[in-house]
């Protein structure tokens, strides 16, 4: 009978450390998000080419600094938090890019805009027709 009165608690002690191995093992075994982490490097660079320090500065601005964070969560060895970073950052970018493609495009359609009030203009004067 002191066997089985053993036996119960033995068993829950191998589980015990069976579960903890594991828990360590596959946090251990998460490899480094490199690809997420390139990705939101080349997002940031296209982002800076699209002139986003100029147009969407916040939006790069954040972008950075959570690429910057997923950085050390690497060194930290926390890749899950890294990776959600990393894609963050991209993101941020990515809106960056399209906030400064948008304020670019919206400058030129109001230079057009002008450049049409212009020649409206230079019509209704060489035509004698009155504004």
């Amino acid at each position: 009978m002191n066997e089985s009165s053993q036996g119960p608690p033995r068993l829950r002690t191998v589980a015990g450390l069976t579960g903890a191995l594991l828990l360590v093992a596959s946090c251990a075994s998460t490899p480094p998000p490199t690809a997420t982490l390139q990705a939101a490097e080349q997002a940031i660079s296209s982002a800076e080419k699209a002139d986003a320090g100029r147009y969407a500065a916040a939006e790069l601005g954040e972008a950075r600094a959570k690429l910057a964070s997923a950085n050390d969560a690497v060194q930290e060895e926390q890749m899950i938090l890294a990776e959600r970073l990393g894609e963050q950052s991209r993101a941020a970018a990515e809106l960056a890019a399209a906030r400064s493609e948008a304020a670019k495009a919206a400058a030129v359609n109001e230079e057009m805009k002008r450049g049409n009030e212009a020649l409206v203009e230079e019509l209704q004067r060489s035509s004698g027709v009155p504004r």
